[in-house]
C-alpha cells in the first residue's frame, strides 16, 4: 500500500468487460460510468449506485449502508435500518404491525 493510500486493493477493466457485464459501460464514450454494487456473502446484489463522471461518490454513506446491510444479516432479517440510520441507532421490527407506522415507530434525531 501506498502512504496514505486506500487499505484495499483497487482493479482497472481497461477493456470495460466488467463494466459491460454490470450495465455501466458507455459505448460512446469508451470508459465505465462510476458504479457501486453491495454484494452479499451469498453473491446476491443488495445495493447498486450508478453516477455519471460529473457527480462524486460519497464513502461514508457506502460505509454506512455496508454496515446496515452486515446488520440485518446478522439479526436475520428480523430488523430493518431506517433511512438515515446510523450504526448503534434504533432499527425496525418488520411485519404487518408495522405496515403504516413506520414514522410512529421511527423517530429520525431521537
Amino acid at each position: 500500500m501506498v502512504p496514505g493510500g486506500i487499505p484495499w486493493p483497487m482493479a482497472t477493466d481497461a477493456a470495460g468487460n466488467v463494466g459491460k457485464i454490470y450495465g455501466v459501460y458507455d459505448e460512446e464514450s469508451g470508459v465505465e460510468n462510476r458504479g457501486r454494487f453491495i454484494i452479499d456473502p451469498d453473491g446476491v446484489i443488495q445495493a447498486i449506485e450508478i453516477l455519471t463522471p460529473p457527480v462524486g461518490r460519497n464513502l461514508d454513506e457506502t460505509i454506512r449502508q455496508v454496515k446496515a446491510f452486515q446488520h440485518v444479516r446478522a439479526t436475520g432479517g428480523s430488523e430493518a435500518m431506517p433511512a438515515g440510520w446510523q450504526p448503534g441507532g434504533a432499527t425496525l421490527k418488520p411485519g404487518p404491525a408495522l405496515v403504516g407506522k413506520v414514522w410512529q415507530e421511527w423517530k429520525p434525531g431521537k
